[in-house]
C-alpha cells in the first residue's frame, strides 16, 4: 500500500512518551480515526462527554479556514472509548479555552492549529522520545550519516495519517488479536469514507479471512458427485 501501519506496541509507547500538551490530541487521533483537518476543526460543542462520542461537522484547511467536510459521509458520529473520554475531560478542565465554540485543540491564543505544527511538535518528538525510529535516508534511499559515519535516525512515522491507519486496523482486527472485530461497513462509517469501495481499496488486506477450506471442499463435492 506504500505505507506502514503502527503496531499496538508502537502506539502505546508513542502515547506514553507524548508531552502532556500533545497527548490528548494524539490519543484522540489514534482512537477516533479523525483526519488531521477534522481534529483541527473540532470544537467543544462537537464533543459529547456524557454519551462518550464526538460529532464531525467541520474541517480546517491548510490555511486554518473552517468549512464543511469534503463529502456527506464525512459528517458522522464517532464513539469514544471511556478512557479517551476521560482524557478529554481532564484536558478540558486544564484548558483555557473550553467554551462550546472554542477549538478542542487550539494554539495558546485559542486559534486553530496548522497541520505541520502538530507533526513537528507532537508526533515526531513523541516517537523520538519513545525510540520509534528508522534510519534516515535521502530521496534515492542513500543512508544519511553523521560526522562519525553512524547512520542518522528519524521518526518512523512522518504523517498524522499513520494514526488514522492504526485506527482502521484496530477496528478491523479480530478481538482475539486485540482489535474490535467490526464489519467493513461499520469501519467505512467511522472513517467517513464516501463508499465501501474506498474502505476496501485502502484496508481490504486487513479484512478478516477465515479458513474456509473444509466448507469449500464440501460445496465442491456436492456439485461434482
Amino acid at each position: 500500500m506504500g505505507w506502514t501501519i503502527p503496531t499496538p506496541h508502537e502506539i502505546r509507547v508513542i502515547l506514553a512518551h507524548a508531552k502532556p500538551r500533545w497527548r490528548p490530541l494524539l490519543v484522540t487521533l489514534a482512537f477516533t480515526g479523525l483526519r488531521s483537518s477534522e481534529v483541527r476543526g473540532l470544537r467543544w460543542a462537537d464533543v459529547d462527554l456524557k454519551k462518550n462520542e464526538l460529532h464531525v461537522h467541520r474541517r480546517a484547511d491548510c490555511y486554518r479556514e473552517i468549512g464543511k467536510p469534503k463529502s456527506h459521509a464525512g459528517e458522522r458520529t464517532v464513539p469514544l472509548p471511556a478512557s479517551v473520554a476521560s482524557i478529554l475531560r481532564e484536558w478540558k478542565v486544564q484548558s483555557a479555552h473550553k467554551r462550546p465554540e472554542d477549538f478542542v485543540f487550539p494554539t495558546k491564543d485559542g486559534k486553530g492549529l496548522y497541520h505541520n505544527y502538530i507533526i513537528d511538535w507532537a508526533l515526531k518528538p513523541a516517537q523520538e522520545a519513545a525510540g520509534v525510529l528508522v534510519e534516515a535516508t535521502t530521496k534515492d534511499g542513500t543512508p544519511l550519516l553523521d560526522k562519525k559515519g553512524t547512520p542518522k535516525l528519524r521518526a518512523k512515522y512522518t504523517g498524522l495519517h499513520a494514526l488514522r491507519h492504526f485506527y482502521a486496523s484496530w477496528c478491523l482486527n479480530r478481538k482475539e488479536d486485540g482489535g474490535l472485530g467490526l464489519q467493513p461497513m461499520n469501519v467505512k462509517e467511522r472513517m467517513g469514507h464516501s463508499s465501501i469501495t474506498m474502505t476496501a481499496d485502502l484496508y481490504g488486506h486487513l479484512f478478516p479471512r477465515g479458513d474456509d477450506s473444509e466448507e469449500l471442499e464440501e460445496a465442491a463435492a456436492a456439485l461434482l458427485t
